[in-house]
């Protein structure tokens, strides 16, 4: 009798030594699972972290703006639509550059595009250049072509202000880039009327859209 349960217990060994490493398994395999959503999760608020952040610092350069050029907010509001900017570049001995995010709006659609900004500058000298940029795009075909091709303004691009004509008292403080294209640069002094965002280069940010 002894050797029949010795031997039942013996038969049951391997059964419950596989349960076990199968519910081991189990475990592991739900542990994994939780582990990528939980990643995911992350991943998604940091995105709209950035996402907000973008917002809140377009929000932030248009409320300067519009105190320093009263006219822009009809600009602004009135165009096909806009992008905002914020540069930080650091110009250090013979070459400097600098990185920025921003953002574009279709005025009529309300569509946002999170953008991405490089600048590359050269010259001597030591120097910090911080600044937003404010792009207005009076045409919905040039504010297409900067979403979805990109924009590149060489080092050696020249833009002027508005000094006369229809709009001078809108786009009053602007740079005109191109036809139907305006630029407001803001550092910390106020509006700068001399296009110092050259060399730069704008794409879409894949990350953030």
């Amino acid at each position: 009798m002894e050797f029949t349960r010795n031997k039942s217990r013996l038969t049951r060994l391997p059964l419950v030594a596989g349960l076990r490493l199968r519910m081991r398994g189990l475990v592991a395999v739900f542990m994994s699972l939780m582990l990528i959503a939980l990643g995911g999760l992350a991943q998604a608020a940091s995105k709209a972290e950035m996402q907000q952040e973008i917002r809140t610092t377009t929000q932030e350069t248009l409320t300067r703006l519009y105190k320093s050029a009263p006219g822009a907010r009809k600009a602004v509001e009135g165009a096909a639509g806009y992008a905002v900017f914020s540069n930080f570049g650091m110009k250090i001995l013979i070459a400097g550059g600098g990185t920025g995010k921003g953002m574009v709006v279709d005025n009529p659609s309300k569509k946002e595009t999170f953008m991405k900004m490089v600048e590359a500058q050269a010259g001597l000298g030591f120097g910090v250049k911080k600044f937003r940029l404010v792009w207005v795009f009076e045409k919905k075909s040039d504010l297409d072509k900067f979403i979805n091709s990109g924009w590149e303004i060489g080092a050696q691009s020249t833009a002027t202000a508005k000094s006369g004509g229809k709009g001078t008292e809108v786009f009053a403080g602007a740079l005109s880039v191109t036809p139907g294209v305006w630029l407001y640069q803001l550092s910390d002094d106020g509006l700068a009327l001399e296009l110092t965002a050259k060399g730069t280069k704008y794409y879409k940010d894949d990350e953030l859209n």
